[in-house]
């Protein structure tokens, strides 16, 4: 089997601050395959679109808000068989595409990802990404797969036959997504690659209040099956 065709989406509203250093890591990758940039924008106001016509390869606007719209907007303009999610304030490793494409060799695969570890020196933060990403690992391990929009990666086939990812939901509609998608094959974990993602939100809220939201708003999900409101998880720029 030669290499996949990976389509990159990256869902943006107002990104002028994160987009330009994530997209010049996209295009400093060693990946040998086939792939393309699409930008997914809801319509900012700032220069997000400006700057992403210098590294994008395609770029959609949508009316619809939220990443899951973004996401599923994106995949909709994609021509890859593999699609990589990553959020428009998160780095990939210079063989990110390369590590995350190699686990789709086994046909069974039908999702990936990999550690997170957060662009900041503090050490709270390095402990709840920590959390997160051995809750990802273990999730997988005993098949109630929950990974985050950070960085995923799924077949497109399936990721249309999933239905893709859940617009009503305004929080968790990466993990709800995950969650629909495993039960169409394995999803795979990679630890010879990285993503590195800003820690804006916990900035802004603080870190333990920060834990604290993310923890009661997953719990609300899970038990519940229901999103908290744009009132209470408004976009932090």
């Amino acid at each position: 089997m030669g290499n996949h065709f990976v389509s990159v989406v990256i869902p943006t509203l107002n990104e002028e601050k994160y987009i330009q250093v994530a997209l010049n890591a996209l295009r400093n990758q060693d990946y040998k395959g086939k792939y393309e940039i699409i930008i997914s924008d809801g319509g900012s106001k700032d220069s997000t679109i400006k700057i992403a016509k210098k590294y994008a390869d395609k770029i959609v606007v949508t009316k619809n808000k939220g990443p899951a719209a973004g996401r599923n907007a994106g995949a909709k303009a994609a021509a890859g068989d593999i699609l990589l999610f990553i959020d428009a304030d998160t780095l990939l490793l210079f063989n990110g595409l390369t590590e995350i494409a190699k686990t789709f060799k086994n046909g069974n695969i039908v999702g990936a990802t990999c550690p997170v570890i957060p662009l900041s020196h503090q050490a709270k933060d390095f402990a709840i990404y920590w959390f997160y990403t051995q809750f990802a690992k273990t999730s997988i391990r005993f098949k109630r797969v929950h990974i985050a929009g950070i960085c995923c990666a799924y077949k497109k086939d399936a990721f249309e036959q999933a239905g893709g990812f859940d617009e009503g939901l305004i929080f968790s509609e990466d993990m709800d997504f995950s969650r629909r998608i495993s039960k169409l094959g394995e999803i795979a974990f990679t630890d010879k690659t990285i993503a590195l993602t800003s820690t804006r939100r916990f900035e802004r809220w603080g870190r333990t209040r920060g834990a604290g939201k993310y923890l009661a708003f997953y719990l609300n999900y899970l038990l519940r099956k229901k999103s908290v409101s744009l009132k209470y998880f408004k976009p932090v720029r």
